[in-house]
């Protein structure tokens, strides 16, 4: 029969091995009993300057969100996430200045309610959801980590945001899918002054979608839009997307048009280089239409959970509108801006 001596060496390797397999098994036994509870978010800052700006600087396009110039903060974004069993909840906190431009508030210093709702899985084919939540209408979002382009478009941005209300999503095959909805007004949280609703669908077909959203236009509704949003891979690498819209206020005889196009190359693993192609006009009966011509160069560099983001844009109106200043100060009808953007997601 054998005598094991243990020396200090050997005592100290044979506790790191239980250790270790105690270690390995807690872990594994966390992944097979995962909580409902999940917790996500991100947080992004840039630097921008212009360069016709009457050496100023200071001037924002006509869009929203990454408008400051110097080093900025985009924002921070909190969600929170409950599931137990056909049912869950979601809230989708915001804080900073594009947190507070999205969901309309002035205190950045206070935490904001991006989204917030319930939903039910009432069949695998059928989701209910109430409360708020982001707009289906568009071809970006508001958090900019699902954005290629970190600065966002004029379709954009004189589109809704979020919706309140509730919303019935129906996947009628694999390929097809149907939602309506009824809300308030658009990005309204309280309709007591008006007692006004809104409607809304969207209809999805082998990732292609047609948006469409009513409201009454009175009172500063947005009236009739009708969207499109939709790309195809040309290659394994060759990304094309595109969005257009067109909406109409009978009230004021206002709305606006356009399309976009977004032909993104990745390069390699870490970077891909994309730009967003933008005709844009704001119309009212009476007046002449007022276009935009928006064209935005954009590089992505992926580092783990940091992504960085180089960005030319240029901003240039029809003759008649002069919106900007020149490096004389004078009048001029275009603006080219230069940022960089970091945003680390989690």
């Amino acid at each position: 029969m054998k005598t094991i001596i243990y020396t200090n060496f050997g005592k100290k390797l044979l506790y790191l091995t239980i250790l270790l397999v105690g270690v390995t098994g807690f872990a594994q036994e966390e992944e097979e009993s995962s909580s409902p509870f999940t917790l996500s978010g991100s947080i992004d800052t840039y630097y921008r300057t212009t360069f016709n700006d009457g050496g100023l600087a200071t001037t924002a396009t006509p869009t929203s969100f990454a408008n400051q110039t110097g080093f900025a903060l985009g924002m921070a974004n909190l969600i929170g996430a409950y599931e137990k069993g056909d049912t869950g909840v979601v809230v989708d906190l915001v804080f900073g200045p594009r947190g507070t431009e999205a969901t309309f508030e002035n205190d950045v210093l206070n935490g904001i309610i991006n989204q917030a709702y319930a939903y039910w899985n009432v069949s695998e084919n059928t989701t209910l959801t109430i409360g708020r939540f982001n707009t289906w209408v568009g071809y970006e979002v508001i958090a900019p980590a699902a954005n290629f382009n970190y600065s966002v478009s004029y379709l954009f941005s004189n589109g809704p945001f979020s919706h309140m209300g509730v919303k019935a999503d129906f996947a009628l095959s694999d390929d097809v899918s149907l939602m309506v909805a009824v809300t308030n007004p658009w990005d309204t949280n309280d309709i007591s002054a008006t007692g006004e609703y809104a409607l809304g669908t969207q209809l999805g077909v082998h990732g292609q979608y047609l948006n469409l959203y009513y409201d009454s236009g009175s009172n500063g509704g947005l009236g009739f839009e009708i969207d499109y949003t939709g790309g195809v891979d040309l290659t394994e690498d060759f990304f094309l997307g595109i969005n257009a819209a067109y909406n109409k206020n009978s009230e004021t005889d206002s709305g606006f048009y356009g399309a976009a196009i977004y032909p993104q190359l990745k390069t390699s693993d870490d970077f891909a280089i994309g730009l967003r192609g933008e005709y844009f006009a704001f119309t009212q009966d009476g007046f002449d239409d007022v276009p935009v011509l928006g064209l935005t160069l954009t590089g992505s560099y992926t580092k783990e959970n940091l992504i960085i983001k180089p960005e030319i844009r240029l901003d240039s109106f029809g003759d008649d509108n002069e919106p900007f200043s020149d490096s004389d100060g004078a009048p001029t009808n275009s603006l080219s801006s230069f940022l960089i953007a970091a945003i680390y997601s989690f």
